[in-house]
């Protein structure tokens, strides 16, 4: 790729809440990015700019694998965000997506959507201290901040949406030892809004779109540089103030740049 190269990048599932985001504001960060979005036919496009990249194709990934290996031809980058209910239906989607680019596009980066929910035991529910003081946002009643979750914890999930996410690193960790480029994100809470939601510590969860493009455009970066760690598992949290998660570690390891923090939302 030259600096004027076109950035050929498929968004598996891109018409939601992540991929409105990826699809509004990494042509921002990159004009170069063409951004080509494969959902449901029907599926309602949640972005919320009029300049959105809106490339879209009718694809259900589940059904309809020729197609799927079709569009992955030539890819540079591929961002898996769908979903599928049940978990077992959802692990089989996550087989047929791995299987495929490794068929077609096996020298492309994956970035494949986990979830903090991957490590949602390590944390949740918020009855044990320090998390349920912090969810209480009781801040003053702590005497020391715990030490934020390490991007090496290994999943530890409570429900079926932690065990997909958790399905979904394993298959990163499988590409990492046959020399493939694959990253799981370990996505906060990021909504079409880019704000506030009535859940149980969302603070220290939130995500602003922007960020999530931003760390998308810091994997793609480290990639072509030749030093991504394949088969990590990252949290993509925003800046926020009172955070529980390691997001130093990722800011180090490939540039990631959060910009925005959750008490402009909470303060």
């Amino acid at each position: 790729m030259t600096n004027d190269s076109l950035i050929d990048v498929l968004l598996l599932g891109g018409k939601g809440q992540i991929g409105s985001g990826l699809r509004t504001y990494l042509p921002r960060l990159n004009s170069h990015y063409k951004i080509t979005t494969a959902d449901r036919k029907g599926s309602r496009d949640k972005a919320k700019d009029p300049n959105a990249q809106k490339n879209f194709i009718d694809l259900d990934i589940y059904s309809d694998t020729k197609k799927l290996e079709e569009i992955l031809e030539g890819k540079d980058m591929v961002v898996y965000l769908a979903r599928k209910d049940t978990l077992s239906e959802m692990n089989e989607m996550t087989d047929k997506v791995f299987h495929s680019i490794l068929k077609v596009c096996p020298e492309t980066l994956v970035v494949a959507s986990s979830s903090v929910h991957a490590t949602g035991g390590a944390y949740f529910p918020f009855d044990k201290e320090p998390y349920r003081t912090i969810a209480k946002r009781n801040f003053e009643k702590l005497d020391n901040w715990p030490e934020p979750l390490s991007i090496f914890t290994e999943p530890c999930p409570t429900g079926d949406y932690g065990l997909e996410k958790a399905y979904v690193e394993s298959w990163c960790q499988r590409f990492a030892a046959i020399n493939k480029n694959a990253i799981a994100a370990r996505w906060g809470g990021i909504n079409e809004e880019n704000g506030k939601k009535d859940e149980v510590a969302y603070f220290t969860v939130w995500c602003h779109q922007e960020d999530s493009a931003r760390f998308v455009d810091s994997c793609y970066k480290t990639f072509i540089r030749g030093e991504l760690r394949s088969g990590a598992h990252y949290y993509v949290i925003s800046n926020n103030t009172y955070n529980v998660f390691d997001i130093e570690s990722t800011k180090n390891e490939i540039g990631y740049d959060p910009q925005h923090d959750a008490e402009i939302l909470y303060g």
